[in-house]
């Protein structure tokens, strides 16, 4: 049986059971996250960088881990975006700055780290303001982001893109960052949950 769409709004705790459960696989659940960024994100301009061969080879050891009974994370094959201000291993992260163009760091961020280590499957990245200064999410490298339920107005920022893709269903969730208000203002304008945990938590 072919995966549900309405899957991709779920929650990454519902998507995980369905991943443990054999209700769908990771690997469909990816598919239907590139599904969706194909279709939406010409217009939406959320996600703007991609790492899909690396992904999908995560993906399917993911799956066969699941097939063999091994022990689980509690994100285990839950396919994710993060924002390109975080550092992931072998992904451009560029912080919206054009100095940055071209940089593949060869460490993750340390929550980028612990998602992974949890199970997740990072395969993209999201759109910001340079240096994630702005209440908006545009750059000169990739342009603007608008927000999904009205393409007239901004997502917030500066993770804009972060929340715009969770909100049209291209990503599970997001790892995005907040000093003052940059995951709960876009989470507020694109109609999500977004959360600040307090530092050192």
């Amino acid at each position: 049986m072919a995966i549900n769409e309405e899957a991709a709004f779920w929650s990454a705790t519902r998507q995980a059971k369905g991943i443990r459960d054999g209700e769908f696989s990771s690997r469909e659940l990816l598919e239907l996250m590139v599904s969706r960024i194909e279709s939406i994100n010409p217009k939406l301009n959320a996600v703007v960088t991609m790492d899909l061969e690396q992904a999908r080879v995560m993906a399917d050891s993911a799956d066969s881990r699941v097939l063999a009974g091994e022990d689980l994370g509690p994100l285990h094959g839950v396919p994710i975006t993060i924002k390109d201000a975080l550092e992931t291993s072998g992904i451009r992260s560029t912080g919206g700055a054009t100095e940055l163009h071209n940089h593949v760091p060869d460490r993750d961020a340390p929550v980028v780290k612990a998602v992974k280590e949890a199970g997740a499957i990072v395969f993209g990245k999201t759109n910001l303001p340079r240096w994630s200064g702005d209440i908006q999410s545009f750059n000169d490298m990739f342009g603007t982001t608008v927000n999904p339920w009205n393409s007239e107005r901004v997502p917030g920022g500066s993770s804009g893109g972060a929340a715009a893709a969770v909100s049209a269903g291209l990503s599970s969730f997001e790892i995005g960052t907040d000093i003052g208000g940059s995951v709960r203002f876009p989470a507020s304008f694109c109609g999500i949950y977004g959360h600040k945990p307090s530092f050192g938590v």
